[in-house]
């Protein structure tokens, strides 16, 4: 992963952004505890500020890749309690 991968730009970091969507839509978040890039307890601030409904994995910040089951099944939670 880390080939392909690319430094964030100038630009995006310095975008104002609009409203944030957490503040009115419902979120969910994924805590990746063994993440060495982002601190577990700044994820972990994010998502309680957010209201997020929080899933504490062991896994590194690549949770997706190593537990594709688990990030697989907060996706379908969240999609499946916003009504249409």
């Amino acid at each position: 992963m880390a080939v392909t991968q690319r430094p964030v730009t100038g630009a995006a970091l310095e975008e104002p952004a609009p409203e944030p969507g957490w503040r009115t839509l419902p979120s969910w978040a994924v805590v990746a505890t063994e993440d060495l890039n982002i601190p577990v307890a700044a994820q972990s601030h994010m998502a309680k500020r957010a209201g997020a409904e929080v899933t504490e994995l062991e896994a590194s910040h690549a949770a997706s890749v190593s537990h594709p089951q688990e990030i697989a099944r907060v996706v379908r939670a969240a999609a499946s309690s916003v009504k249409r």
